[in-house]
């Protein structure tokens, strides 16, 4: 699972020009589900980011997570983080996840950083979408959370 996380002062994202997720202070969070990936992947991916250290702290030093900042994440499907350009000019989705897994566990995500007492607005999975944020810093960070190692017999 990869994701491109920004820390903003506020996004929003729109489908066909109507609003269906918008924040205020907190994380965009741009996530592509690959192939290999399953629901511990997604659940251990919306841990470390509730936890993610982003946010200022009295000192103005990044100490703070989502969770101890208040702030909320709007979470993005997004298929060509799995882009692979190792061949040619034309990026290659075959590491991206087959879309009806892919969506379960973005789902299985969502749900995850919920739980953990994260706010969550979404996109539309598979929707054309219209991103619009405001970076703060900017700040931004890329990250994976690597599929599980299959286990010796």
């Amino acid at each position: 699972m990869k994701g491109v996380l920004q820390r903003v002062s506020r996004a929003e994202v729109r489908v066909e020009g109507q609003v269906v997720g918008r924040i205020e202070r907190g994380l965009v969070v741009l996530l592509g589900v690959l192939r290999g990936d399953d629901e511990a992947t997604a659940r251990r991916f919306a841990l470390k980011l509730a936890h993610w250290r982003c946010f200022a702290d009295a000192e103005g030093r990044m100490n703070r997570s989502l969770l101890e900042s208040g702030g909320a994440a709007l979470v993005v499907s997004q298929v060509t983080l799995a882009a692979d350009g190792k061949k040619g000019r034309r990026p290659s989705l075959d590491l991206a996840a087959e879309p009806e897994l892919a969506r379960a566990l973005y789902e299985t995500f969502v749900a995850a950083l919920g739980e953990l007492g994260v706010p969550c607005a979404t996109g539309i999975f598979r929707a054309h979408m219209e991103v619009e944020l405001v970076n703060d810093g900017p700040v931004t960070f890329a990250l994976e959370e690597p599929p599980p190692r299959p286990t010796a017999p």
